[in-house]
């Protein structure tokens, strides 16, 4: 019986911790589909006039704003499942009260991208947003060709001179000149906790089969 105990352990040990780091998985998908929840419920409440102060506590925070674009634009290198590759233009807008701000107004494809958008006024519905789209891999912009291939509010907010403050359209009233608003959502928030937890409960079925296969050739050698 000795020569079982030590294995016997192990394999008991070891799937109580991977199925803990299981069920620890499910927690946090529970956790991350509230968060969502509340995300999705904030995007989608009344929107309220762009407030005079703005931080990025107020993320996804759905506002109106009036005002008119200057004609200075940076181009994001997008794409979307319909229209494949093209670009979302970040405009440089002056709203009513003076300030100047980014309005992301949505996605052109790549042969409108050189299309004329001079300067004109819009009323937007929208959401204040800061997005995190850049990683480690991402190239820096292309300045010379006025192509960005993420948002960067701080670095977009020195290249146009306005605030460091993205009002992403959903809805546009005015000559829209074939940008297609893309609203914020929560698509591009990972959840993948589930395929974790199953990922964990797996390993943890794994480590049971070689433990009892431990145990079943320590028995043969004992004969």
């Amino acid at each position: 019986m000795r020569r079982y105990l030590f294995p016997l352990i192990l394999g008991i040990v070891g799937c109580a911790a991977l199925i803990q780091l299981g069920l620890w998985q499910l927690e946090r998908r529970d956790w991350k589909e509230g968060m969502l929840d509340q995300i999705t419920a904030g995007i989608q409440a009344e929107p309220v006039p762009l407030p005079a102060e703005i931080d990025p506590s107020m993320k996804y925070l759905p506002v109106t704003v009036t005002g008119t674009t200057t004609g200075a634009e940076i181009d994001v290198l997008s794409h979307t499942r319909e229209q494949g590759a093209g670009y979302q233009i970040v405009s440089r807008f002056i709203t009513d009260d003076g300030r100047a701000i980014l309005l992301d107004r949505g996605f052109v494809p790549q042969e409108a991208r050189h299309s004329e958008r001079p300067p004109v006024r819009l009323q937007v519905t929208g959401n204040l947003h800061w997005p995190q789209d850049a990683s480690s891999s991402t190239p820096a912009p292309n300045l010379d060709e006025n192509i960005w291939f993420a948002r960067d509010v701080e670095a977009m907010a020195l290249a146009l001179d306005t605030l460091p403050v993205l009002v992403v359209a959903s809805y546009v009233t005015g000559d829209a000149q074939g940008a297609e608003p893309i609203p914020v959502a929560i698509e591009g928030i990972p959840n993948n906790h589930l395929s974790y937890a199953f990922q964990w409960f797996l390993i943890a079925a794994t480590w049971a089969v070689m433990t009892l296969a431990l145990i079943w050739r320590i028995r043969q050698r004992s004969y």
